[in-house]
């Protein structure tokens, strides 16, 4: 959902500058600029997919309102006067999972990281012989379970902790 910038180092002398895209998903796109003609072309890219600038001035590349459809390899090749040098990003996106809690029909506390990307690491304040279930979805993202389950003790509030590249969460429940 956020804005990412690719830099491409400007060289001096530049007589073109193309970004050749290869996402994971779908076809290779394009964007090109020739300094003779001051002319862009765009092949089969996005609307999310531009320059974040005038490409005479800076040849970044932005994509707006980045989704794991975006991720792939990002070439940036820039013709210049001292020779052809070529730059390599590899676009790898996160998605945070939204968590939920909440009690099953027998009083057991679930815990629900849904639809991150990675798959969340699920934890419980108490220790519990719980053994979280994965399941994939056709966009990249997991989302994990966890029903709580305590050797012998009476809970009354139990907590679940949700560790994910994007950030960690805690939430508590009485079931």
């Amino acid at each position: 959902g956020n804005s990412s910038v690719l830099t491409c180092t400007p060289k001096p002398g530049i007589s073109m500058v193309t970004w050749k895209i290869s996402p994971k998903v779908g076809g290779p796109c394009s964007l090109g600029y020739r300094t003779d003609q001051n002319k862009t072309d765009k092949t089969n890219c996005s609307d999310s997919i531009n320059w974040k600038f005038t490409p005479d001035q800076d040849p970044a590349l932005e994509i707006c309102q980045v989704e794991p459809a975006h991720e792939g390899n990002y070439t940036c090749e820039v013709v210049a006067a001292d020779g052809n040098f070529h730059e390599t990003h590899l676009l790898t996106v996160l998605v945070p999972p939204r968590l939920t809690l909440y009690c099953d029909d027998h009083g057991n506390p679930m815990c629900e990281a849904v639809a991150g990307k990675p798959a969340a690491q699920i934890s419980w304040l108490l220790e519990s012989n719980s053994t979280p279930k994965e399941e994939g979805h056709d966009d990249g993202t997991v989302t994990v379970l966890s029903k709580f389950t305590a050797y012998g003790t009476n809970m009354t509030n139990t907590t679940c902790t949700v560790s994910h590249p994007t950030g960690n969460w805690s939430r508590s429940i009485a079931c």
